[in-house]
């Protein structure tokens, strides 16, 4: 399975990595804990099974259209299948649009059955995790918004890239020349 994800600019990248480090100090689960090299804060779009060329093609126009600015809003969590606590960003019409290009671009050339739903437009909510655990409710109760950091008002998206899920290698989405 092959992401594609937006990274964040360095400022917003740096703030995001200390709000992983205090989840881990505290005891708490964090992307902190994931070790590969590939692990960056970003803002996930879509999956496909591979990016054909095609799809490459519509991506390409994607990357070309960042530098995104973005507004960060507050802490927000998930369950099922997973626990997942976040920095939600504004769904703005920007971000939305390129959003929908995106899921465009992968839905053009792939089987409908290997899309995640949770990525479809209109259920889609754009957000950078902090941390997630299989472990039901683990960030209930607690007193995250003490541990963390300010989130940053504002930041840029602003690198397209591709996570392989298989082989761990990671691929930066340039547009056309």
């Amino acid at each position: 399975m092959r992401t594609v994800e937006l990274l964040l600019d360095e400022a917003a990248d740096l703030v995001v990595r200390e709000a992983w480090r205090r989840l881990a100090d505290a005891g708490l689960p964090s992307q902190a804990r994931h070790r590969s090299p590939t692990n960056s804060p970003h803002l996930t779009l879509a999956t496909c099974p591979e990016l054909t060329a095609p799809i490459r093609w519509e991506l390409a126009a994607v990357a070309a259209a960042l530098p995104l600015p973005v507004r960060f809003g507050g802490v927000i969590r998930f369950e099922r299948p997973v626990s997942v606590l976040a920095w939600a960003l504004e769904p703005d019409a920007a971000l939305t649009a390129l959003h929908r290009q995106v899921w465009q671009a992968v839905a053009s050339d792939g089987p409908p059955d290997s899309r995640n739903p949770l990525h479809e437009p209109g259920r889609w909510r754009p957000h950078v995790t902090l941390g997630r655990t299989r472990r039901a409710g683990a960030f209930a109760g607690r007193r995250i918004a003490e541990l963390l950091p300010e989130p940053p008002l504002l930041a840029r998206l602003v690198t397209l890239r591709s996570y392989d899920t298989e082989s761990g290698a990671l691929e930066i989405l340039s547009p056309r020349p």
